[in-house]
């Protein structure tokens, strides 16, 4: 039997989205440049989460093969890169947002600042709109 690939887990929504996010690290990225502004590969790596670098580099290569965020290089730093959401990463703020919503009701040790939940539940839709236009 053959390894699969993203490419072959198409169909199924779920099926396809675990396949790209399967894993705890590529979320945690898609977090920290939503939420938190990393933008360098030392951003993540300092988010005190505890990444080996080869794991950051190998999840960030497959988010980018992925069309979910970019890379550019630094105008400021020759040798250093700059990583930003796609429209196509952007489209998961919803997702995110939700998985927030959720995890603040279920999570009793949750760390989201209460200010955010609530602005998140009176217009979520106003929340998203200010998250990506920081973003763009």
């Amino acid at each position: 039997m053959t390894k699969r690939t993203t490419q072959d887990w198409h169909g199924c929504p779920i099926r396809y989205s675990a396949a790209i996010f399967g894993d705890n690290w590529s979320m945690l990225i898609l977090r920290d440049l939503m939420f938190k502004g990393a933008k360098h590969y030392a951003d993540f790596i300092n988010a005190g989460e505890g990444i080996s670098t080869n794991i950051l580099a190998t999840r960030l290569a497959r988010l980018e093969a992925e069309g979910i965020i970019a890379k550019h290089a630094d105008p400021e730093h020759g040798k250093r890169y700059i990583y930003t959401l796609s429209d196509k990463g952007l489209g998961l703020l919803p997702a995110m947002l939700e998985m927030i919503d959720w995890a603040e009701t279920w999570d009793m040790q949750t760390g989201v600042p209460p200010e955010f939940i609530e602005e998140l539940r009176r217009d979520r839709s106003a929340l998203a709109k200010k998250i990506t236009g920081k973003l763009k």
